[in-house]
């Protein structure tokens, strides 16, 4: 075999896509962190795999193939990892551009131009990471392609391979945080397995799927709820078309953890073109919102259980619509928020936030959900708020799609960052001062939280065990306790000057539990201290807390 075209091009990405996702826990249990964020082989395999609903669209010529793949895995992007991932095939397709087919020095220099790519989305690269074993790989196949593996590219990209796992095993003497945790880089392992994948497909041995799918729920008969009971005032039901980048079984699983938390009563069907909805809600027009960032609604039917009234959208709109919904005339300003918590989300919504995006640590939103979101929002200048250092890249690279508005993404890692900033917003001036004002505003608040070890580490002088409760200072693992209640008392320190301290407890977090938090607080707080309390209702984390 001398050349690849874009068939065989497209079966080899599918099979690493399908190699990466058998090893996808493997590559979680990677993470250095013991906080529950071991998500770099999800968010690598929710990246790539988008790439499976194409494969009876694939290409014959290598460049479109390429570049179509590349689209789809931007647009699917996840996390930094995702991300990452994801711009090395973008700069593969551009390089494969107008070719049919790709020898042993073409697909040297797309690789080459893979990592330029790749490189190019982070502003500080550290050596033992993903880049470095793209990298390697890259320069040592470059300098074989021209003579030694000139007519064989399966030669090539397995000798690739090989200096990919060696340079992955080489990542902890690179990175002192992997050699302390005993750990090769989790992304560059995701990489060797899309490799190991990919020559699996050349050797006719394509990587068949065989972890758990997603799955869908099955279909129901919305006719058969019961609706006496009104805890929810609002019937909800609506069928969205799929937008192209969510075709395919299983694709909405954000939405469906969204609406987990605005009702009850729910049913989710997410098949192939569409989704299926049916929640009780006291908020049908957020439900809705949320709904057109994955497709177009086709059918709507609100029900007003208590009054038997209908009514649809933010406001009121007729039922049974068939048309999107009507834009919005735009305003100077708006926020894009990334949160988790109906708690949250509520308090950002409270402060202006226009749309919440869904996502936080082990669940973080995709390229395309950030991009319909800002869209979405009828401002000319949008300020979006990632919340979390995991969700920043790719809400830079969002930020990029978009031409007909200002998009200003700040660099907030931690709620309390996100909404400092919000606070110090002034509508009264430009989106410049706005921006050094919410700047300032972040590097001024001190950001905590209370959760626990999910696997046993050694980090910094720390030694954790498994389950253990741990403290995280600005998103840093900061101590360890036995207990919530003391892993707060042993935060004194960061509290003890604060004159402003907001305390979001989580959904496992009991009002008994959180009175007893705010208790001790209040002990090792001043007594100037104004404190408050709100049910955040996140996951992961038991408490965050804001300290200014």
């Amino acid at each position: 075999m001398k050349t690849i075209d874009g068939k065989l091009f497209g079966t080899m990405v599918i099979s690493g896509a399908n190699m990466l996702e058998n090893e996808k826990e493997t590559i979680n249990a990677l993470n250095v962190f013991p906080v529950p964020d071991g998500d770099t082989g999800s968010n690598m395999g929710m990246t790539i795999g988008a790439v499976r609903e194409k494969g009876e669209h694939m290409h014959d010529a290598i460049g479109e193939c390429a570049l179509m793949i590349a689209d789809t895995m931007l647009m699917a992007a996840r996390g930094n990892s995702g991300v990452i991932l994801s711009l090395f095939f973008k700069g593969v397709g551009k390089s494969l551009k107008n070719r049919k087919e790709a020898d042993s020095a073409a697909i040297a220099k797309a690789f080459q131009n893979g990592v330029e790519s790749a490189y190019s989305a982070v502003m500080k690269p550290k050596e033992g990471t993903i880049l470095t074993v793209m990298r390697v790989s890259a320069e040592k196949g470059s300098e074989k392609a021209a003579e030694e593996y000139k007519d064989d590219p399966v030669a090539l990209l397995t000798y690739m391979q090989e200096v990919a796992v060696d340079t992955l095993n080489q990542t902890p003497e690179m990175l002192p945080v992997l050699k302390q945790a005993n750990v090769v880089d989790a992304g560059g392992a995701g990489f060797v397995a899309i490799l190991d994948g990919m020559i699996a497909a050349l050797n006719g041995k394509c990587i068949e799927f065989t972890g758990e799918s997603t799955g869908t729920a099955s279909e129901a008969n919305f006719a058969d709820f019961n609706t006496e009971d009104i805890k929810f005032a609002y019937c909800t039901e609506c069928i969205v078309s799929k937008f192209d980048a969510f075709k395919g079984p299983g694709t909405a699983g954000e939405f469906r953890m969204f609406l987990t938390g605005l009702g009850d009563s729910l049913v989710f069907v997410d098949d192939d073109n569409i989704i299926k909805i049916h929640v009780h809600t006291n908020d049908p027009g957020y439900v809705l919102s949320k709904a057109v960032t994955y497709g177009s609604l086709v059918t709507v039917k609100v029900e007003n259980m208590k009054n038997q009234h209908t009514s649809l959208s933010r406001d009121s709109m007729p039922a049974d619509i068939n048309v999107e919904s009507e834009p919005q005339p735009l305003k100077k300003f708006g926020f894009v928020t990334v949160a988790n918590g109906e708690g949250i989300a509520d308090t950002f919504r409270d402060l202006g936030a226009d749309e919440v995006v869904y996502g936080g640590q082990t669940m973080n939103p995709s390229l395309e959900s950030i991009i319909r979101t800002i869209n979405y929002t009828p401002a000319k200048n949008v300020f979006v708020l990632p919340n979390n250092s995991n969700i920043y890249l790719t809400a830079v690279q969002a930020a990029k799609n978009i031409k007909d508005k200002k998009v200003h993404v700040l660099p907030t890692k931690t709620i309390p960052q996100g909404i400092s900033a919000m606070l110090a917003f002034d509508s009264t001036v430009g989106a410049k001062r706005n921006l050094e004002a919410m700047q300032g505003a972040i590097e001024h608040v001190c950001s905590l939280a209370v959760t626990y070890a999910v696997h046993d580490a050694e980090i910094e002088g720390l030694s954790i065990h498994k389950d253990q409760t741990l403290g995280l200072v600005d998103g840093k693992v900061a101590l360890t306790a036995e207990s919530e209640l003391e892993c707060l008392e042993k935060m004194s320190e960061q509290m003890a000057e604060s004159e402003y301290i907001t305390i979001f407890y989580g959904n496992t977090v009991s009002e008994e539990d959180a009175a007893k938090a705010e208790e001790v607080v209040r002990k090792v707080a001043n007594d100037r201290a104004e404190i408050v309390m709100i049910p955040g209702k996140q996951p992961v984390y038991s408490y965050i807390i804001s300290c200014e």
